[in-house]
């Protein structure tokens, strides 16, 4: 091993010789330290990262279970369902992790489902001029001396003013309540006369 044997440059580490290399950086420290493991010239170790598993799924497979993915019936699923689917037709072609793998590796991982692009949509906004011309109201809970137990207080406010035009303060909350009061507060400031 021609690396061990001669000094290298001061700009290049051992770090990158070896990744140039593919050689396992404590293989090489064991050259230079002269340990001796199966007869005189010890095996290379290469890197483990690139190496090719001995199980590992050839080409052709890869693109097996690629195609199965990305094919129409199981092209919204994810890798799990598309696992147990094939299981219970009595296929196999690889672990699930396996199948997260090959989608990572073409940026297919993630919602794989087809996703509506967003909307934007404008958002109503009401806007008086004068008083009376719009009206909002609401209903909110008040908590009692009791635990448990609340009032609903209803309120009619006029947007152009801030006025509160009607109030209602109940024990029970529905729609007959909130109709009534508003009729009352239409009546007080008699506004079907006036046509607004």
């Amino acid at each position: 091993m021609t690396l061990a044997q001669h000094p290298l440059p001061a700009f290049v580490s051992q770090r990158l010789a070896c990744q140039v290399l593919n050689v396992n950086r404590n293989t090489l420290r064991r050259y230079i330290r002269g340990v001796q493991f199966c007869g005189p010239w010890p095996r290379i170790h290469r890197s483990r990262k690139h190496a090719r598993q001995p199980r590992a799924l050839s080409d052709t497979e890869r693109e097996t279970v690629k195609s199965v993915m990305l094919s129409e019936t199981y092209c919204n699923q994810p890798p799990v369902q598309i696992y147990y689917d094939l299981l219970q037709q009595g296929q196999y072609l690889c672990s699930v992790s396996t199948m997260h793998r090959l989608l990572r590796e073409d940026n297919l991982h993630g919602e794989r489902r087809a996703q509506r692009p967003s909307q934007s949509h404008m958002v109503p906004r009401l806007v008086a001029q004068h008083p009376n011309q719009v009206w909002t109201w609401d209903i909110t809970k008040l908590p009692t001396q009791k635990r448990g137990e609340y009032l609903s207080l209803y309120v009619v406010m006029d947007l152009f003013s801030r006025y509160i035009v009607a109030w209602m303060l109940s024990r029970k909350e529905n729609s007959a309540l909130a109709s009534q009061l508003m009729e009352e507060a239409i009546t007080r400031y008699d506004l079907e006369s006036s046509g607004l």
